[in-house]
């Protein structure tokens, strides 16, 4: 059984973005509407830009699928960018603040930040969109739901009530229109706020940011490890997430502010319910979830909790741009603008739920993996009785 990988190729107005997926078991069931509907809803969000109006994503399988299976083999997954025009777009020669634009023309000695930003940019993500939805496939079938949501837009922030229940959360967060008023926040009065401070910042000519969070809900302990630092699986949820575009920290659990509590206060306390050994936590109940489901680089039963910080997008308004220099005069001159958003931190929510998913399977794949889903579904239910039986063990 190979180790779940993927690799994504595209520039932002090639012909397409395509993903190679690597290492899933034969038979996982492909929800192709599934895997549509993430394309939509990180295409969505209230202050997105023009492209959105204009593209359309949907996946095309192109290998690796038969008859709505995996079947083991390679699979490569493809989404045709209508605005194909990347020879034709005019050079860039004013690096934008923010964007990868000046360090990358330095890395590869040009003067045209064209070469470097089409690759740089955020609509590589839907390759990574649609894989986390693929491999959210394999998750389903065991239990595993991965939420995402916006947890604050610039200087607003969510209260978000989990005792509602993921159903009822889900549906508050899908409210509205995805291409006129949606913000993916599950708080409808902090959103109507949100979409408030979105409407200034377009009219201002501005950009904001947010901090997104993910939650994984039924995922059992075991998975990652502490015999690795590359094996912690809080440490490589980090680096997916902080390999989204534009996102400037991560935080595991209640993140930064365990430094500011005493033991006493910051560790969850362990206790055992028999009547919940039937849940991912195999009964081990806790008094909080500080760590975020995860201690030691390990996951512990609990949900996981993972959230990311997105910083405004680097491409301010015609009239806000910000001072540059011309690469090829190296004289003052303002930031070239490129068509963008004022805010995509909805979409951001999206493909935080996504990268976390695959990095959730992969972890998955490696403690309980097999060439096809039926070896991975007996390996699952073997893990599972015998942690049921841990008392018993000398």
């Amino acid at each position: 059984m190979a180790t779940l990988t993927y690799r994504t190729a595209g520039e932002s107005h090639g012909r397409a973005l395509v993903a190679l997926i690597e290492g899933l078991p034969a038979g996982v069931i492909v929800d192709k509407p599934f895997i549509d509907g993430e394309l939509r809803r990180r295409q969505g969000g209230y202050g997105r830009g023009g492209r959105q109006k204009i593209e359309t994503d949907a996946v095309e399988i192109l290998a690796g699928v038969r008859r709505g299976r995996t079947i083991g083999s390679p699979v490569v997954l493809q989404i045709v960018n209508r605005d194909f025009r990347i020879d034709e777009a005019p050079p860039v020669h004013a690096p934008r603040p923010g964007h990868a634009d000046l360090a990358g023309s330095l890395k590869w000695l040009t003067s045209d930040c064209r070469d470097v930003l089409e690759r740089a940019s955020a609509r590589e993500t839907a390759a990574r969109v649609a894989t986390g939805a693929l491999c959210r496939c394999l998750l389903r079938e065991f239990g595993i739901e991965v939420f995402g949501y916006v947890l604050s837009i610039g200087t607003v922030s969510a209260s978000v009530d989990f005792s509602a229940g993921l159903a009822a959360l889900r549906q508050a967060r899908d409210e509205g229109d995805l291409f006129k008023d949606w913000v993916g926040c599950p708080d409808r009065q902090a959103a109507a706020a949100m979409r408030d401070l979105i409407r200034q910042a377009k009219v201002d000519g501005d950009t904001l940011g947010g901090i997104v969070e993910a939650r994984v809900f039924g995922c059992p302990p075991g998975l990652g490890s502490c015999a690795q630092y590359d094996m912690r699986l809080d440490a490589r949820l980090a680096m997916a997430v902080m390999g989204i575009q534009a996102f400037k920290s991560v935080e595991i659990g209640i993140g930064r502010d365990a430094a500011l509590l005493p033991g006493s206060r910051m560790h969850d306390e362990i206790a055992y319910d028999a009547a919940q050994s039937g849940s991912a936590s195999l009964g081990f109940t806790r008094g909080g979830n500080n760590a975020g489901g995860i201690e030691g680089g390990i996951s512990n039963g609990q949900p996981i909790i993972v959230r990311g910080a997105m910083k405004p997008i680097a491409t301010l308004g015609p009239g806000r741009s910000l001072a540059s220099v011309d690469l090829r005069t190296l004289q003052p001159h303002r930031a070239a603008y490129e068509r963008s958003d004022v805010c995509a931190v909805p979409a951001a929510s999206v493909i935080l739920e996504n990268v976390v998913a695959f990095e959730i399977a992969r972890a998955f794949l490696e403690k309980f993996g097999g060439d096809t889903m039926a070896e991975v579904c007996h390996s699952y239910a073997g893990f599972l009785s015998a942690a049921r039986r841990l008392p018993q063990r000398e």
